[in-house]
């Protein structure tokens, strides 16, 4: 027999269905159009982080949906404060991150009059999201939280939006809370699995890519172990490199921006390509380039959890509406069905990845190398150290030469969005309060979310932001230089000195100008105990790895010569 529910507060009963469903932390801005809702996170027993922007607040929450795999929850005012959230809706719609945005609404009887801060969230939101609604009764509360808890996460996830108008907030109401919610998942058919198995057994070179969400440290152990017994090389997607630890034997790479030349080859001489909860987009695929649309040459398996995704793009072989958790769990007990040429290819591209990604062979122009940079951190980071970033070619030092070893050790967009890092950085140490976190950004992409540290001082987080900075918008002014050379317009960035931007805020502050002063100010940012930017001064010529401003200034400038000579036509 159950108890007769007791009358509460609209608010209330929404803070009581997010404890039902598990929540344990919800991210916002405090808005007057969410008064109740506040109130009844009071004592709810729910971890609150108060950002300083709704921006910061929605990539956080999405932060933390990547790293549980359960909805991240932000809360924002009316329609600024939604308008500033959509940065990170993106990211989780892009990203395939489960989450969910509540957002503060006008009175329902001042509808459709331009009233303050007046907005229609499903109009706006509904392109970018699962599932957008308003909830205009009180007692429907529960069912719209279950409802959106199990789009967020069900099939391939994403993000949810519900606008509550602050009258109903504020009604008092009898109603029962519903169930927890379950994440339910598809299963491919016997007939799909046997399709697979043959496919398999008769590939002489097979290559997996590994992507997307929907996956625990569970998966990817079964998967690598999966690979080993069959000899399958293991590649991951742009952003995707928590799927597989960089030591495992047949990890050969990331498909990103600027990938390994061998990889790529290796994916086009293969004669099967397995991807297991990616899309194949377009950073993934090089710009759709690296398979043919709509029959790659090679065999093709595709699992992946929305049946709406598979074959949109390409036409698979054998397509499997599934999980990456749940369809791991169901090849683990096929026969082994490597050979000795397959255990052969898996070494030697593994061989061509590690020399890749050997930062100790990189020299760039100016005082601070960044391959000594990353070398160091890959010798002093503990395994489970969670990096973040967000978007710009600093990243690139990252991607390619960063060793990640363990699940959940990476938030990065796939969405390409700039910003993210910080707020990641915050909310993967209020997840995770016993591991190291490290937020690794350029000088633009921290200012675009820069007031979050205030928000690790506040709630004492000894996160640490390491800043590349090259006073300019990089990935864009290394476009501007191959396409119209030396004439540089609206790239070049006059920054604060950061070390003393960290100490204003109340943290520990570090200026780094030289490769030699780098791992003493590392260690005394780590060792304050307290959040920390050490701030790096890279030299602007050296735009990526393997170029510089210059080359790329008259290797353009060569390229329109030519072309002007052949076509008679003036060039830019």
């Amino acid at each position: 027999m159950t108890d007769t529910p007791k009358p509460r507060l609209a608010g209330h009963v929404l803070v009581d269905q997010l404890r039902v469903h598990g929540t344990d932390h919800v991210f916002c801005v405090p808005g007057e159009s969410y008064l109740a809702v506040l109130d009844g996170l009071y004592d709810a027993g729910i971890q609150v982080t108060v950002c300083r922007q709704e921006g910061g607040a929605a990539m956080m929450a999405e932060a933390y949906g990547k790293l549980t795999g359960r909805p991240g929850i932000c809360l924002a005012t009316r329609a600024p404060g939604a308008s500033n959230a959509v940065a990170g809706i993106h990211i989780a719609s892009q990203d395939s991150t489960p989450m969910i945005l509540l957002v503060g609404q006008i009175r329902r009887s001042h509808r459709d009059r331009e009233a303050f801060q007046e907005m229609d969230y499903k109009a706006v939101f509904g392109s970018q999201v699962k599932w957008a609604a308003e909830i205009d009764q009180a007692e429907r509360i529960p069912e719209y939280l279950a409802r959106a808890f199990h789009v967020a996460q069900s099939g391939r996830p994403g993000p949810v939006v519900l606008a509550l108008p602050e009258d109903m907030l504020t009604e008092t109401l009898v109603v029962n809370d519903a169930h927890p919610c379950v994440r339910t998942d598809a299963f491919p058919t016997t007939g799909q699995l046997q399709a697979f198995r043959s496919l398999l057994a008769q590939a002489q070179r097979p290559l997996a890519i590994l992507g997307g969400s929907g996956w625990d440290e569970d998966a990817v152990q079964a998967f690598g172990a999966f690979s080993t017994r069959h000899g399958i090389p293991i590649a991951v997607e742009f952003r995707r490199q928590m799927l597989c630890s960089t030591d495992h034997p047949n990890f050969i790479g990331d498909l990103g921006l600027g990938s390994s030349p061998r990889m790529l080859e290796a994916i086009r001489e293969s004669d099967l390509i397995l991807t297991v909860g990616g899309r194949l987009s377009e950073i993934p695929s090089q710009g759709y380039t690296l398979f043919e649309i709509p029959c790659p040459h090679q065999k093709l398996v595709h699992v992946h959890p929305d049946i709406n995704e598979l074959n949109r793009v390409y036409q698979a072989d054998v397509a499997m509406a599934c999980s990456p958790r749940t369809w791991t769990h169901l090849i683990q007990d096929m026969a082994s069905t490597s050979t000795t040429e397959r255990q052969a290819r898996c070494a030697e591209l593994h061989a061509a990845r590690v020399a890749w990604s050997d930062p100790r062979k990189i020299q760039v122009p100016g005082a601070l190398q960044m391959g000594a940079v990353v070398a160091h951190l890959n010798a002093t980071l503990p395994k489970d150290a969670v990096i973040t970033n967000g978007a710009g070619n600093f990243a690139t030092w990252i991607h390619r030469f960063y060793q990640f070893r363990a699940y959940g050790t990476q938030l990065a967009p796939t969405s390409g969005s700039m910003g993210y890092g910080l707020p990641a950085a915050v909310a993967a140490k209020r997840i995770f309060p016993n591991r190291t976190v490290v937020c690794f950004t350029g000088d633009g992409s921290f200012m675009m979310h820069g007031q979050e540290f205030a928000t690790a001082v506040q709630y004492e987080l000894p996160i640490l932001v390491i800043i590349i900075d090259n006073s300019m918008f990089g990935t864009i002014r290394m476009h501007q230089e191959r396409h119209y050379p030396g004439r540089v317009s609206g790239t070049m960035l006059h920054n604060p000195d950061f070390a003393a931007y960290a100490r204003a805020f109340g943290g520990h502050g570090e200026h780094v100008e030289t490769t030699e002063e780098f791992a003493p100010a590392l260690k005394r940012a780590m060792d304050s105990g307290q959040p920390a930017i050490v701030h790096c001064i890279l030299d602007p010529e050296a735009i990526t790895p393997t170029t510089t401003i210059s080359h790329l200034r008259a290797a353009a400038i060569t390229a329109l010569s030519q072309a002007s000579g052949s076509s008679g036509t003036r060039q830019p």
